[in-house]
């Protein structure tokens, strides 16, 4: 995640015809109790973005079917969290080699559904699978501690054990790494999963499912139910013999997720606006680049995307032209075609609130330097070009709301305390980021920022899947930290036993 990836894009191997999908695509539905099912009343449709073909049909699942699902989760939970914690690291470990071989495969449907460039999602798929083989490792060397008490004769044991049966919602912008930020962990650490995908991203999810499926694992591990979230999604989260819920997406649904299943330990990684800060003194070539990076990569449907870059009046407006360069430099298109270093948004929704944030800032009077337009004749009305604009105010949609969009607003600002309280004044604390030659002066200005990351000369988008990822407290960026130990520990809990304390007995009667 982060990785500048335009070098690569030109020597992306396509090795099949660019209409295909692959054999793992095909014949794919919901996978319950070790089964693959399509047998649901009402069926969806599978998107190509960059063409608007229909690359398949999916079951519509129902309520019933989730019930279904998260029993026999419930029955398969028990025997998986009895085996040794070896032999859940040696499934687990398995799982990120069948992903690693499957790779190519994968990264085409993930390419051709959601609509990243195949680079992205070649990048996205690696990332998976190395996510599975750093669970395996973790869980093996997961501690617990002894204490001493009050009580003289008695020794306080603390143990990590799973939590039972975790819900997992997941969203459509990384659909096959944000899965796995989820199910490698629970798994690993004697959980049962019922795993629910985005609707649009459903074909690669299962796709994904099938992978991990040929392993071998118990049935019932690990089941997965396509359908809208308001409905299966929504079964699950509030089902009585779920314990856990895992879910990353909008804010708006992670407050319906958190509403739903209240009192259940959560994991919740919801939305940003992460600002790029620019001092004057800034190098201004690696802070557009880093700008740029954090707005266009995934077509900017990032949540820790750069959202908005504040800049120091004095270099303003030769930063936005550094972007507005990069901007212009990009060649939107098919995601599977070499050369394309971006493709389109993934859905209607999300160029329809982009086109809003745009236009509204324009009507404000802000200034558009760079696309600001979308390009239907790439074949889809959900291509939008990379858009910079200027003279835009903290006041305006673009600067307080997640756009989700190739969009970079740029905000000209009068020195270091303007900076730090426009970059506070949001309602989101996932990522930000600080450009200055002046280390001192910007690991001070970082204590004074909520965010759960702050990087120093570099994009917001900076995170590798061990590191902890998650929102500052009292913003709507979500609860609790994934990535690495972090996930492990947040999926089990701390339990404790007391034993009699060894007391030594007097003479040797050896």
């Amino acid at each position: 995640m982060g990785e500048h990836i335009r070098e690569k894009l030109m020597t992306t191997d396509l090795r099949a015809p660019l209409n295909d999908l692959p054999e793992l695509a095909q014949d794919l539905g919901n996978y319950i109790g070790g089964r693959w099912e399509s047998d649901e009343a009402e069926t969806f449709a599978a998107i190509n973005p960059a063409t608007g073909g229909e690359l398949a049909r999916l079951p519509l699942s129902t309520r019933e079917t989730a019930r279904r699902a998260v029993a026999h989760a419930k029955a398969a939970q028990p025997a998986w969290a009895r085996l040794s914690t070896w032999d859940r690291a040696t499934l687990c470990a398995s799982i990120g080699d069948a992903i690693a071989a499957a790779t190519d495969d994968l990264a085409r449907i993930l390419s051709m559904e959601q609509g990243k460039t195949l680079a992205e999602a070649t990048g996205e798929v690696t990332a998976t699978a190395h996510g599975f083989h750093m669970s395996a490792e973790l869980v093996r060397y997961m501690t617990g501690e002894v204490q001493t008490g009050q009580t003289p004769d008695r020794l306080f044991l603390t143990q990590r054990h799973p939590r039972g049966v975790y819900a997992v919602i997941t969203p459509w912008n990384y659909p096959v790494m944000i899965p796995g930020e989820y199910l490698a962990p629970a798994i690993a650490t004697g959980n049962a999963v019922v795993w629910v995908p985005a609707p649009t991203t459903s074909l690669v999810a299962a796709a994904l499912m099938r992978v991990i499926a040929s392993v071998g694992l118990p049935d019932g591990l690990i089941n997965l139910v396509l359908g809208q979230g308001a409905v299966v999604g929504d079964e699950i989260v509030g089902h009585e013999d779920v314990q856990g819920i895992g879910f990353t997406g909008s804010t708006r649904t992670g407050k319906s997720v958190a509403e739903r299943g209240a009192g259940k330990p959560m994991l919740l990684e919801l939305g940003g606006n992460g600002p790029v800060i620019v001092r004057r003194d800034a190098d201004l070539d690696l802070a557009a680049e880093a700008a740029a990076l954090g707005a266009f990569m995934n077509s900017g449907q990032i949540c820790a995307a750069t959202g908005r870059v504040l800049a120091d009046s004095a270099i303003a407006g030769e930063l936005a032209e550094k972007i507005a360069e990069i901007a212009r430099s990009h060649k939107p298109g098919d995601p599977l075609h070499q050369g394309t270093t971006m493709g389109p948004l993934n859905n209607a929704a999300v160029v329809q609130k982009t086109r809003e944030h745009v236009d509204e800032a324009i009507a404000a009077g802000a200034r558009c330097i760079a696309g600001g337009h979308g390009l239907p004749d790439l074949g889809s009305d959900l291509f939008y070009a990379p858009t910079v604009l200027v003279d835009v105010t903290p006041d305006m949609r673009v600067a307080r709301e997640e756009t989700f969009g190739p969009v970079v607003p740029v905000i000209a600002l009068d020195g270091d305390d303007e900076l730090l309280r426009v970059a506070n004044d949001t309602e989101y604390g996932l990522t930000m980021a600080i450009f200055s030659r002046d280390m001192e002066r910007a690991m001070a200005m970082s204590t004074e920022l909520s965010a759960g990351i702050i990087s120093i000369n570099a994009h917001t988008v900076t995170w590798e899947t061990h590191m902890p990822l998650g929102g500052a407290s009292g913003t709507k960026s979500g609860i609790g930290r994934l990535g690495g130990r972090h996930t492990i520990e947040a999926m089990t809990e701390m339990r404790m036993v007391t034993i009699p304390a060894p007391r030594f007995a007097g003479k040797d009667k050896g």
